[in-house]
């Protein structure tokens, strides 16, 4: 039978039937607990008054004392310091989030450890100095107010809208149907990266571009749509005027072209959440112009390898080889 402690209710039903000067086995039976168990919350949970002859039980009292020691007895840390490394080995190596850590640590250790107590161990580490926070997401981002004035890049009549895409796009089902964008660097350079992101498996390709125009687009599009080996048979792109040679890659690839709207980055949730995972590699104003594709791949392989939530903690690449599209050798 698995041990727990007394309820807030027992404690009370505990009180009167002391009053009544029952035995301590007596009030085991009525409360369907072990004789055990009572004697030592009565030992434990009573308040000591010096004018009188014996500790005096005080239901309310009682269930303060027990709850704080369960509070005090989550301080310590219960796991070995293996553990812990192995955590932050995770955190600042792989660049794993706190959430997937914990969903992989009873496979790899045999050990549980939920997700806020890596957070805890991570902001006890930053206030003795360390910077294990500056692995986290979201470790140095300050938050600002976004607002929209009226749309000022460039229009292409007659794009291929969103609204427009077939069904089988938005259902998630089948492996081949994408979303694109360009992550930007330092402000004013011409450097930046292309991402394609694969709606219903999460996995991403990523491509340096010396420059962020129609043709370096194009050619970087090509080059990893048949460098992928994977079937591409749709693409979602975001609304920048850098994919406004849409019609020359859809003749190059064989793959239709569709656009979201201005400032509905929701549109294109799979793309933009990538986008944000890969900021932790390539973060916002800081140059791209001595970025390699090289160092690209080393980013992507590391995002395709990292279990998601979304998916119950499957990795990208999980999901592509059970959906038997390709088989990819890790």
């Amino acid at each position: 039978m698995k041990y727990c402690q007394l309820t807030e209710a027992e404690r009370y039903t505990l009180s009167v039937l002391k009053r009544e000067g029952r035995s301590l086995r007596a009030i085991a039976h009525a409360l369907q607990r072990s004789p055990s168990t009572i004697s030592r919350e009565v030992r434990r949970n009573a308040t000591i008054d010096h004018n009188r002859p014996r500790p005096l039980y005080v239901p309310s009292k009682a269930h303060e004392h027990a709850n704080g020691r369960r509070r005090r007895s989550r301080r310590v840390k219960h796991h070995a310091a293996e553990v812990y490394a192995h955590v932050e080995e995770l955190l600042g190596e792989e660049q794993w989030s706190p959430e997937q850590i914990a969903s992989q640590l009873d496979e790899q250790l045999g050990v549980r450890l939920s997700h806020m107590t890596i957070y805890r161990h991570v902001r006890r580490n930053q206030r003795q100095g360390g910077r294990l926070y500056m692995h986290l997401r979201q470790g140095g981002k300050r938050r600002r107010k976004r607002t929209h004035g009226p749309e000022k890049r460039g229009k292409l009549a007659n794009k291929p809208m969103i609204d427009t895409r077939p069904q089988a796009v938005e259902a998630r089902e089948e492996v081949g149907h994408w979303e694109g964008d360009t992550v930007m660097g330092a402000a004013g350079e011409r450097a930046c990266l292309l991402t394609l992101v694969e709606r219903s498996t999460g996995y991403a390709v990523v491509a340096w571009l010396p420059h962020r125009t129609v043709l370096a687009v194009n050619r970087a599009a090509v080059r990893a749509i048949g460098n992928s080996g994977l079937p591409f048979k749709t693409i979602t792109w975001d609304n920048g005027t850098e994919f406004h040679g849409y019609r020359e890659l859809e003749q190059a690839v064989d793959v239709q072209c569709y656009f979201a709207y201005p400032h509905h980055p929701w549109e294109r949730g799979s793309n933009e959440n990538f986008n944000g995972l890969l900021r932790q590699y390539f973060p916002k104003r800081k140059s791209l112009a001595r970025v390699r594709q090289a160092d690209c791949d080393r980013a992507t392989t590391k995002l395709n390898q990292r279990p998601r939530k979304r998916y119950g903690y499957e990795t990208p690449i999980q999901r592509l080889q059970r959906s038997g599209v390709l088989h990819l050798e890790c």
